[in-house]
């Protein structure tokens, strides 16, 4: 890896802390995913990483946005796959997405996946149709990631599962990350600043998602050098043991919870029966005379 400050994606996989990155990501990804079942599963964005390998579902897809710095540089050959860019109403929703896919030469595609370049925020999905959607650092490449979340919140079904994948900026990493931003050398990719574990948590929980699980990896610091990564490999146990919540990404997995009210049908009203033989005390035809 050379010293010039890598700001896009690709190229920044190929390096040896990219390569370490994806590693880990892929090994939690293959073990999370084979768990998830249903009919359809979406991975937004990130093509490098193929995060629905182990995903058994029928239904797979690859959702590329053409402005993002993550996928931009990656096309399907013809043939490959399905390719569409619409959006719910039917109208194209990234115009540039054509010339982007016809005009750059990407990876193959995916064995058994479906690809739709669209606009992320604004899916051209059913609401409540994905049972599955996996956002390996979505987030940081699109300009509201807010928005990009409740879209994510539209389209799951109630008990789909959401997970996540992104840079921790409380880690050894994010302060490179926010030093190098300022002297205009960025360590990681990024559009935007890298949202730290505890605001994220806050906002799936906002949008009434439960967080089911949480974890962090890659503790080794923030080096260029493959030589030097592997010289701090010792860190990994340590790291995950001694300081869990410092480690430079991490994973979330959240499940979509529907709550609301549970009908049961028409309230019957039971009267007081009264016993065999008596008679009321009063009735309406009932005269009191004073005497």
């Amino acid at each position: 890896m050379t010293d010039r400050a890598i700001i896009d994606w690709p190229a920044w996989t190929d390096s040896p802390p990219g390569r370490y990155v994806l590693e880990w990501e892929q090994t939690q990804l293959d073990r999370v995913v084979s768990d998830v079942f249903g009919y359809h599963a979406l991975q937004l964005g990130l093509p490098q990483l193929d995060a629905l390998r182990e995903n058994r579902m029928p239904c797979r897809g690859l959702v590329l946005d053409a402005a993002s710095g993550a996928s931009a540089p990656y096309a399907f050959p013809r043939g490959a796959g399905h390719v569409g860019n619409g959006n719910r109403n039917g109208s194209s929703s990234n115009s540039g997405s054509g010339a982007a896919q016809s005009a750059l030469a990407g990876l193959p595609a995916p064995a058994g996946r479906s690809a739709v370049w669209c606009d992320l925020l604004d899916l051209p999905f059913e609401a409540q149709s994905v049972d599955l959607i996996v956002m390996p650092h979505t987030l940081e490449f699109t300009s509201d990631p807010h928005r990009l979340l409740r879209e994510a919140e539209r389209v799951l079904m109630p008990e789909g599962q959401l997970i996540i994948l992104g840079f921790n900026s409380l880690s050894l990493w994010g302060a490179r990350q926010s030093v190098g931003k300022m002297t205009g050398r960025p360590f990681v990719p990024a559009a935007v600043d890298l949202i730290a574990f505890t605001r994220l948590k806050d906002w799936i929980k906002l949008l009434g998602f439960d967080l089911e699980r949480g974890r962090f990896g890659c503790y080794r610091p923030p080096l260029g050098s493959e030589q030097w990564l592997a010289r701090y490999g010792f860190m990994e146990a340590a790291g995950d043991r001694w300081w869990p919540i410092f480690g430079a990404t991490y994973m979330i997995k959240a499940i979509k919870r529907v709550r609301g009210m549970r009908l049961v049908g028409p309230l019957k009203v039971k009267k007081p029966v009264l016993a065999a033989g008596l008679a009321p005390a009063a009735t309406p035809n009932t005269r009191n005379h004073t005497q």
